[in-house]
């Protein structure tokens, strides 16, 4: 009986000192959780300096948790849907996405100021506005009602405005011209008589060749050399509409509050460092390609657009944003942040960079 006793007495004791032990590794246990995450970019696979800003990420989010946070993306080939990666995250298919926000006009047509704007900031000045100026605050407050949150993805850096196969010579050649540019220009060039459409970046290059366009914009020569445009069309034009293209990771609301703080943490930062390495990594093939452009292929045409057509399409980008302003007061909040502070950042950089530049052009 009292040996019973004592096997009872004794079980007891173990149960509580290994219930106790459990308790004590719950957290510990917890710690080690791997958090999986889907993402869908808009790219093709193995596409250069855009499909390797998220690879980036998301090898530098793993690293960083220690293997706690693994990221997988599926390249547009996969998934089949480019141009609704905002829908595909919306909904839960996707935790996030990699593209870009001016895709998202049709959804809600104050999703295209965080990209980049016609005659506006250049990159570093952008940057300026999205970390000090309020942009990702405004930029929050637009994606919110859609239940997801967006970060800068990485930027081009001024882009090119575009390749022409008949040669820009005054406002009434814009008119009816088919032109692949999405955001805010394919706007201003509508006001102006041309006919916008976007185009997915896998059919571009037969879209040109077939005729369906007269003419398209797509990046600058980090990434337009590979794509051959210089075969169909030999006018290049120098840029106006996107002086600072930003790329966007979209992730879902709940997706986000379903990770620890620590890992938002080594997310957001992962995502901030991917987001500049792709401007960095975009100005130097720049510079690489455009030496080889030159060298290899002198019969690429390289232009500025006249400047009785510049006005015209300032004009009109002007007219088109004081009508968003009129006719949505978050718009109005954006546009005016923009225009106060690219008042406010241009004046140095007209004295620092333009004049650093101008001072040496003779060299």
């Amino acid at each position: 009986m009292f040996s019973a006793l004592k096997k009872i007495s004794f079980g007891k004791k173990a149960l509580a000192a290994a219930t106790c032990l459990s308790f004590l590794a719950a957290p510990a246990m917890a710690a080690e959780k791997v958090y999986k995450l889907k993402m869908a970019e808009g790219w093709p696979t193995n596409f250069p300096i855009f499909g390797d800003a998220p690879r980036n990420m998301a090898k530098m989010a793993e690293e960083m948790s220690n293997g706690r946070l693994k990221i997988t993306i599926d390249s547009s080939n996969k998934h089949k849907a480019p141009l609704a990666i905002f829908d595909m995250v919306k909904g839960g298919q996707y935790d996030m996405g990699h593209t870009a926000s001016y895709y998202w006009k049709g959804k809600d047509p104050n999703t295209l100021f965080f990209t980049t704007m016609p005659f506006g900031m250049t990159a570093p000045e952008q940057y300026g506005w999205f970390y000090h100026g309020g942009g990702m605050e405004l930029m929050q407050k637009v994606y919110k009602r859609h239940r997801m949150l967006s970060f800068p993805g990485g930027n081009t850096g001024i882009q090119m405005g575009g390749w022409f196969r008949k040669e820009i010579n005054s406002v009434e050649d814009l008119q009816g011209l088919k032109m692949r540019i999405p955001g805010f220009a394919g706007e201003v060039l509508a006001e102006l008589g041309a006919k916008p459409t976007n185009i997915a970046t896998g059919e571009l290059y037969t879209s040109l060749e077939r005729n369906t366009i007269d003419a398209l914009e797509w990046v600058g020569p980090s990434l337009d050399l590979r794509m051959g445009f210089h075969k169909i069309a030999p006018y290049y034009y120098t840029g106006w509409h996107e002086p600072a293209t930003e790329l966007q990771f979209l992730i879902n609301e709940r997706s986000w509050k379903k990770l620890p703080k620590d890992l938002q943490e080594i997310l957001r930062v992962a995502m901030r460092t991917a987001a500049y390495d792709m401007y960095i990594q975009s100005t130097h093939a720049s510079g690489e390609n455009w030496a080889t452009m030159t060298q290899e292929y002198p019969n690429i045409q390289v232009k500025r657009f006249p400047a009785d057509v510049i006005e015209a399409m300032r004009a009109a980008n002007d007219k088109l944003l004081a009508e968003k302003a009129a006719a949505n007061p978050v718009a109005k909040e954006i546009i005016e942040s923009q225009a106060q502070y690219l008042k406010q950042v241009r004046a140095w950089t007209n004295i620092a960079d333009k004049q650093y530049l101008d001072s040496i052009a003779g060299e």
